[in-house]
């Protein structure tokens, strides 16, 4: 797990990159001992605009500016029990921001930052909250209606890495986080799924939804090739 961070600490990441209306989303690279791996924060504006932030990533002053052109952020998503890195840096500096997380990951998540809500209206039907099924409650996700249609967020449910070269790449391989295809990893599925039947309907349910545009992982790319088939594969994967 990596180490919490108490300061506005910034790693290397891209630009804030506007995919959809009201929708903003930015890679930045973690450093590990095994080599670094791609992390993602999203952002969607409601309304009245004010920001959700989904997994909280440091970025320099220039794009913070930028984010904060976007809209107010408002409320800081730490969607799982390892993505608080970033947490307490945020609620610093946002002092008013309302911290959320699935109840699950709320005692892991308090020993950095006090969580106001493990569930939430946001008062805009295109953004909803989902605490996922089957995962004990230690999985948030994010479902955004645009004008273009519907994006599903979600966190270490499913990863879209690419397989990485040297022993570390291996050692990717082998918990099943790196891959040519979007993928619920090995260790997700041996430590983080109690209750397969109750995920499988709830993948079954959003690939059901009939203008899923893209699915945004918090590690790797952008599903957009037929978002309901992947997550289909992913709910009979889950059969086995």
């Amino acid at each position: 797990m990596a180490k919490t961070l108490k300061t506005w600490t910034v790693l290397p990441h891209g630009k804030l990159s506007q995919i959809d209306d009201n929708l903003l989303t930015v890679v930045g690279e973690l450093p590990m001992p095994l080599g670094d791996f791609p992390r993602r924060m999203t952002v969607a504006r409601l309304a009245d605009g004010q920001l959700v932030i989904y997994s909280a990533i440091a970025l320099d002053e220039p794009e913070m500016e930028a984010l904060e052109v976007f809209g107010t952020p408002t409320y800081l998503v730490v969607p799982g029990d390892i993505h608080r890195m970033d947490a307490k840096i945020w609620k610093d500096r946002y002092p008013k921001l309302v911290v959320l997380a699935p109840e699950g990951s709320r005692k892991k998540v308090e020993e950095v930052v006090p969580v106001d809500a493990t569930s939430i209206d946001f008062l805009d039907p295109s953004v909803r909250f989902i605490t996922v099924p089957g995962m004990e409650d230690h999985e948030a996700a994010l479902q955004i209606q645009t004008a273009t249609g519907t994006t599903l967020v979600v966190n270490d449910l499913i990863w879209n890495v690419d397989n990485r070269p040297g022993f570390g790449g291996a050692l990717f391989r082998l918990l099943g986080l790196t891959g040519p295809d979007p993928k619920i990893p090995s260790v997700i599925k041996l430590r983080g799924i109690k209750d397969k039947q109750a995920l499988r309907s709830q993948l079954e349910t959003w690939a059901k939804l009939p203008d899923l545009n893209r699915i945004i992982v918090s590690h790797g790319a952008i599903v957009e090739g037929a978002p309901g088939a992947v997550l289909r594969d992913l709910a009979y994967s889950l059969a086995a």
